[in-house]
């Protein structure tokens, strides 16, 4: 007797998530968003309604209410939104109420287990203040009961407005922008802040660093994984007062609406950037150097007092090295900045973290890179494929199939899942995978898709965003960035179905580049054709042939001369409304890098022989834009014939893996 169509969404979505510190956070805001989502629709299913989409994962809302079987969730995997066939007398309110109920339950439970007894009498009062306020106001959610299956309703139900954040007085927080951080301290005092904190960081460790001061919510999202596994089933009673609230006649129905939530243990060994970023080092020094180098490694790591703060971090091709190199595991569980000279330089105790620069300086293995990367995927234009009916239940099969099978593609790639829900993924690899993984995922998604019998959602196609990021990088920046390129540059930009990367230095922003995933993939479409230059010009480097360094080092001064801005006589600035026009034709602009490549030192090589290895470079440095209706790919190259030095560069970023000197 399903009447009515429910459609529903809780946010916010990327300040919750892409407000971290540490990667961490980072996971802990996907992994709540996704188990609120669920609280949500198990509500739904306890007044009868049926999930339309997405597909739903049951175990996953099984682990919720305690009986979950097999592996414990540990990503996120549940969107934000979705969609429900319900009966006539269903009541919004109630899956509303039971989030708002989950979510509070959590966050008393890490107030009493953390804070409770660390708080000053005189202070208690104030912070417990802070954190009920904050923890009451965080959520939005929307709703929309219509007769209607169309998916924009809830957007155009987003636009009223009528939820919004009060303005937080006091010291803010260190994660989340803008809110209070808990000590109430009217004004930034260092001994009262140090006062207020230090006690918690003496009971909590190493979650809390020395000098961070955080907001409930951030607080939250730092210590919930440490307790989830003590969340044990809703007071029925609270949730009925709240029930009955909204429907005092509702006694009898109410019991079977409240949501029972039980947690489950949960691995909260996350790992961090650093060890990310050393992550292709560490397999390459255990299959290559002699085991008692290795040996010599964990000596200086004890002597250096170095934490295993990596002892949980389950990243497979690590454990299988080790395993088949019988290499002892307390390598890969030592904390990622150790691996880094440079930050091992910069610790207070030089005398303590000398053995360890020794022993890192006494391998063959070259250091290992300070970049890794943050892979962003999203489905294109599945919103208004939605919007017709009879495309909505294959859709949900295609993306609950492509869902299923994106973490073992991460792990094989060795990279951590943050999420994968519906047509998003969010995951951290190392620099050397980020591609591959990139290019596995969308060729699975393809083919979620290409299994269907529905001609008008066959074709869906995934666009990517690659960060690669510096360690020393702020990581709430990069994410945020992440959103942007995604959606400005792969889609808008590249007409979607497309690949843009982004390189970032301790300087800040230093590469863009972006290209449909038809022109960036070579013929066998498992590579990037970038990739295959950069291991072109590795290897002519070891050999000192073909590519050489010094070609690559003035790449930017050849691409300023084959592309003068026009500048306007009086102001150094261009000209408003002046297109940059090339000053040579394609054919010349080839021949132009080529004889500049053989006079760069591989004077053994003919012009033509010189062409044939710069073109795909150049191709590679020109801007395209995807016509979804055009099927040959040259005429989506930009009319201006403009091309892009970062192409270029980014080869150059491949090759040196972000170690080289700037121009």
């Amino acid at each position: 007797n399903m009447e009515k169509y429910f459609h529903f969404t809780i946010g916010p979505v990327q300040s919750f998530v892409a407000q971290a510190r540490r990667t961490r956070d980072f996971w802990a805001g996907s992994f709540l968003l996704s188990w609120l989502a669920g609280v949500a629709m198990l509500s739904v299913e306890k007044q009868k309604g049926k999930i339309k989409f997405p597909a739903v994962d049951e175990n996953y809302l099984a682990w919720i209410e305690g009986n979950g079987s097999g592996e414990k969730p540990r990503q996120g995997g549940i969107p934000n939104r979705f969609q429900a066939e319900v009966e006539a007398n269903f009541k919004p309110e109630l899956v509303v109420e039971n989030v708002n109920q989950a979510w509070k339950e959590l966050a008393d439970l890490v107030w009493d287990k953390d804070l409770n007894n660390q708080i000053k009498p005189e202070k208690a009062i104030i912070s417990r203040e802070i954190w009920d306020r904050q923890i009451k106001s965080f959520w939005e959610m929307n709703w929309v009961l219509t007769d209607e299956t169309a998916s924009d309703l809830l957007d155009r139900r987003k636009n009223w407005r009528n939820h919004f954040a009060s303005e937080e007085p006091g010291v803010k927080c260190m994660m989340m922008v803008g809110w209070q951080e808990l000590s109430g301290e009217p004004k930034p005092n260092r001994e009262k802040l140090a006062a207020f904190w230090e006690p918690i960081s003496a009971k909590i460790g190493l979650d809390l660093t020395e000098g961070e001061h955080l907001c409930a919510i951030a607080f939250v999202k730092r210590r919930f994984a440490r307790h989830f596994k003590d969340l044990n089933k809703i007071n029925d009673k609270k949730l009925q007062k709240s029930i009955l609230r909204f429907h005092p006649h509702s006694k009898k129905s109410s019991d079977k609406s409240a949501v029972q939530i039980k947690g489950w243990k949960l691995e909260t060994g996350i790992p961090s950037i650093s060890y990310m970023a050393a992550v292709h080092w560490l397999e390459t020094i255990i299959k290559k150097e002699e085991t008692a180098k290795l040996d010599l490694l964990l000596e200086a790591a004890k002597k250096a007092k170095i934490d295993e703060s990596e002892k949980q971090s389950d990243i497979a091709c690590l454990k299988q090295a080790c395993e088949k190199f019988n290499v002892d595991k307390k390598l890969i569980a030592l904390d990622g900045s150790a691996f880094f000279i440079s930050e091992l330089e910069n610790q207070p105790d030089k005398k303590l973290s000398a053995p360890m620069i020794t022993a890192l300086k006494n391998l063959e293995t070259k250091p290992p890179s300070p970049f890794y990367a943050i892979l962003m995927m999203d489905g294109d234009s599945l919103g208004s494929k939605m919007s017709i009916p009879e495309n909505q239940e294959p859709i949900s099969d295609a993306l609950k199939d492509f869902t299923a099978s994106v973490p073992e593609i991460v792990t094989q790639q060795c990279g951590f899942l943050v999420y994968a829900g519906g047509d998003d993924v969010l995951a951290i690899l190392p620099l050397e995978r980020a591609f591959a993984c990139a290019i596995q995922i969308r060729e699975r998604y393809q083919k979620c898709f290409q299994a269907t019998e529905n001609k008008d959602i066959a074709n869906s196609t995934i666009s990517a965003a690659v960060e690669f990021a510096h360690i020393k990088m702020p990581l709430t920046k990069i994410l945020r960035d992440a959103h942007q390129l995604l959606d400005n540059v792969a889609k808008e930009g590249c007409g979607r179905d497309a690949i843009a990367v982004r390189v970032w230095k301790p300087g800040g922003r230093a590469i863009k580049w972006a290209m449909p995933w038809e022109c960036a993939l070579n013929d066998k479409r498992d590579r990037l054709i970038l990739e295959e230059i950069a291991a072109t010009f590795s290897k002519h480097n070891e050999k000192e042939t073909g590519f050489s360094n010094s070609f690559f080092y003035k790449i930017r001064e050849q691409f300023e001369f084959l592309y003068p801005q026009k500048h306007s006589q009086c102001t150094n600035l261009p000209k408003k409304g002046a297109k940059d026009e090339p000053i040579l034709g394609d054919e010349q602009q080839l021949k132009l890098l080529a004889t500049n490549y053989i006079a760069a030192g591989n004077n053994k090589i003919d012009l033509e022989t010189a062409e044939k290895e710069i073109k795909p470079l150049l191709n590679q440095c020109r801007r395209y834009k995807r016509d979804a209706d055009e099927p040959n790919k040259e005429k989506w190259k930009e009319p201006s014939g403009r091309i892009d030095v970062d192409g270029a560069l980014l080869v150059r970023f491949l090759v040196g893996k972000g170690v080289e000197t700037d121009d």
